[in-house]
């Protein structure tokens, strides 16, 4: 029996280290193939454009990512924590990828969706349903919180945007400016935004 290509998952993995850590306007086919290792003739056999293999990515990387999330966002742990952790796990990836790329990357969802936002729809209106996914995470953990006390009352939702849009500008800064600094706000911001006062007894 043949050896099983894995063709297919290196062109996924080339796609989205590309688009992070550069553009995705300027990363062309013979980019990725080159990347990926793979022969321009067996990324059409998989893919019919660069905007699919974009969308299979994109796809890919949340289905593994969806995976640690109900790890982070379990029940067990406290919901305020489950947020902390999440932005926590967030800032240590930043740290190793810093090191590897010598460049703060940021998003990759935010990033690329700013990018493609007025020239792929499709593309884009997909990176909007992951993000409303992954805030669904941060609106029961606040939910949760408000249940037992520790988290202020108000529309979970609204809550859960602000911190998540919060934690994203964060994020942009810190590309920007090349520098991880702006994350240490994440943790007293997020606590400003949702802790409950404690009652002083």
């Amino acid at each position: 029996m043949g050896r099983v290509s894995d063709a297919r998952e290196r062109l996924l993995e080339a796609m989205m280290e590309l688009i992070w850590t550069g553009s995705y306007g300027r990363t062309s086919v013979d980019h990725i193939c080159e990347r990926a290792g793979v022969k321009k003739g067996s990324f059409y056999h998989f893919f019919e454009s660069k905007s699919a293999l974009a969308l299979a990515a994109v796809d890919h990387g949340w289905a593994e990512h969806r995976l640690h999330l109900e790890a982070v966002f379990s029940p067990e742990t406290p919901p305020m924590e489950r947020i902390l952790r999440c932005f926590r796990e967030s800032r240590a990836e930043q740290e190793e990828l810093l090191v590897k790329h010598g460049r703060v990357l940021g998003c990759p969802v935010h990033s690329l969706g700013a990018e493609v936002a007025t020239t792929d729809p499709e593309l884009r209106d997909r990176l909007q349903e992951i993000l409303a996914e992954f805030l669904t995470y941060y609106e029961t953990a606040i939910r949760d919180g408000q249940a037992e006390g520790s988290v202020v009352p108000g529309d979970p939702g609204m809550l859960a945007r602000m911190v998540f849009a919060f934690s994203e500008g964060l994020l942009l800064h810190a590309r920007m400016k090349n520098d991880l600094a702006p994350l240490d706000d994440f943790e007293s911001g997020a606590m400003h935004l949702l802790a409950a006062k404690v009652p002083v007894s």
